[in-house]
Order: structure tokens, then C-alpha cells, then sequence
């Protein structure tokens, strides 16, 4: 692993000897169109994850319902036997109907069946981090996650998964959450023109807890805003790397999981951890989502 190249720093997951590199990858679009089934170029797909590794990202953030299953074949036919050092997140919680939809399965079964089939392919014995994903597709709903993380947590003490974390959630459910087990990070919505969870994201940070946005570059809608392209323009980079150096500035316990399936896009990414911003650069970054709110409450932008 080439630790020399530049990734945010890094980061200490609370109560864990786990530590990564604050620059990840997240793996969903490694499936095919959709999420669903094989990539349009299983070879890049491959080269892709070594790439990234290589580079220094030992941070992968998955899921067993990406393809459904190809997502983690992928990562076990490119890594497997994984290097020590390599942490590898999953999530729980959904499944995919045979229309591609995507449908909450949250039952103790459903559970126990994603815990055991993320094991399989991904080729572990026992799983670093497993989220429990709940909410609407983009947002948390409130209403109480005691039995799902119950039952993750008695398969954490059967020895199958190492530690956990939760996805789309709120301050009430981390708070319930932390009365079953110990949560090393939360993955909630989050990015330059989507901060719903600002104070959340100060909270979590004064704890040391782990905050990961998913989305960071604005997800089935990409990103666009005048002011980004302007910054982009000024500082010689991409919006999108703007984007993401300023999610890195937000605070120390961000870790960026964007994903590709280019080697080329992952490069552009991984070149964001290097990415200053001043202090009047910030704050000119800042201010987009105060603009993108004013547009949704005008009623005229509807």
C-alpha cells in the first residue's frame, strides 16, 4: 500500500484499534446500471479497487444488496486475501425486489440471512463494521430501532461481526442505540448543499464518533451550483473535488466514501484529499446551502 499519498489524514474509529485514511470509497456503483447486476466492465471494475488501494483508500464502504451480491464479489475477487489494515463497512437493513426496487428487510431473519451473506462474499469469517440502515430512501423516520440492532448485537457477541454502526438515522435512535451497543459511526445524507445534519455532525464530532456522509456529491442528482463551478475555477480543480475537500474541512471525523467505477473519476477523487481551501473559500462554500434552502422555501422555484 503506497500510505505516502495524500488522503485527509486519518481517523480513529472510537473504542476500535481500527484506522483509516479519511479519503474511502464507497462501492455501490461498481454493480451495474440501477445497482443492479454485473458491471458494463467487470475488468475496470477490478482495477478500480486495486487502484484504490494502492493509492492508500483503506476505508470500503459496501453492501450485499448492491447488484444484488456482485458489488462484494467484486471487492473479494480484487482483494481477497485482504492486507491487514484494510477496513471494510457494510450495511444491512434492505433488499431488492425482482423489479430492482429497493425494500426495507428488517426482520430478524432478514438480518441474520444479510449478515451471512455478506460474510460469504465478501470471503470473511467475521465482519469490521456492519451498519444498520433504516429511514426513507434519503432521510431517517423516527420510530424506534431496538429490535433490528438487537439482533445485530447478539451476532456481534457470537463473534461475527466486530463492531457497528448505524445509517439514516437520528440523535434519538443513536441515543437508543447506544443503550444495545457501542456505535463507532453513523452514515446519514450529507453534503455541500445538503446539511440537515449540521448539528448532528458537532455532536458526533465532540464524541469522537465517526460521521460518514453517503451521497457527498449529491448521489442520483449529481451536484450544480454557480458558486461551486466559480471556487472550482479559481482553485484549478473539479466542482466535484471542491465539493468533497470541503466535507473533509467540515470536520475531523468525516470520512469520505465516494464512489466510482472509473479508474480515471477515482484518481480526480482521491487528488480532492490535497485540495486546500481558505478560510474565505470556506465560507463562500458555505453559504450554498443557505441559498439552496431559500430556493425551497420561495414558493416561486416551484
Amino acid at each position: 500500500m503506497n500510505t505516502a499519498t495524500n488522503l485527509g489524514g486519518t481517523f480513529t474509529f472510537a473504542n476500535t484499534t481500527m484506522t483509516v485514511n479519511r479519503m474511502g470509497y464507497g462501492a455501490m456503483q461498481l454493480a451495474g446500471p440501477e445497482v443492479w447486476g454485473p458491471p458494463r466492465d467487470p475488468e475496470e471494475a477490478v482495477r478500480v479497487l486495486r487502484e484504490a488501494f494502492d493509492a492508500g483508500v483503506n476505508h470500503i464502504d459496501t453492501s450485499d444488496f448492491y447488484g444484488p451480491h456482485v458489488t462484494n464479489q467484486i471487492i473479494k475477487q480484487a482483494l481477497h486475501p485482504y492486507q491487514d489494515g484494510l477496513v471494510i463497512v457494510t450495511k444491512v437493513g434492505a433488499r431488492r425486489g425482482a423489479d430492482k426496487s429497493w425494500i426495507h428487510a428488517l426482520s430478524r431473519q432478514e438480518l441474520i440471512d444479510a449478515v451471512h451473506d455478506n460474510l460469504r462474499n465478501l470471503g470473511l469469517e467475521k465482519l469490521d463494521v456492519v451498519n444498520l440502515r433504516v429511514g426513507e430512501v434519503l432521510k431517517p423516520s423516527e420510530g424506534s430501532i431496538e429490535e433490528p440492532l438487537t439482533v445485530l448485537a447478539k451476532l456481534q457477541r457470537q463473534g461475527l461481526i466486530r463492531h457497528l454502526g448505524l445509517s439514516n438515522v437520528t440523535p434519538r435512535q443513536l441515543a437508543e442505540a447506544r443503550k444495545i451497543s457501542k456505535i463507532v459511526c453513523v452514515q446519514n445524507f450529507f453534503n455541500i448543499a445538503q446539511r440537515d445534519d449540521d448539528t448532528f455532525l458537532d455532536e458526533l464530532a465532540a464524541q469522537g464518533v465517526a460521521y460518514v456522509p453517503f451521497f457527498p456529491l449529491g448521489g442520483f442528482t449529481p451536484l450544480q451550483s454557480s458558486e461551486l463551478d466559480a471556487v472550482a475555477t479559481s482553485v484549478s480543480a473539479t466542482p466535484m473535488q471542491v465539493a468533497l475537500a470541503w466535507l473533509l474541512h467540515r470536520a475531523s471525523n468525516v470520512l469520505l466514501i465516494p464512489g466510482t467505477s472509473s479508474v480515471k473519476h477515482l484518481r480526480e477523487n482521491l487528488q480532492a484529499a490535497a485540495l486546500h481551501l481558505s478560510p474565505e473559500t470556506i465560507a463562500k462554500l458555505d453559504a450554498i446551502a443557505d441559498r439552496e434552502n431559500s430556493k425551497e422555501d420561495d414558493p416561486r422555484s416551484k
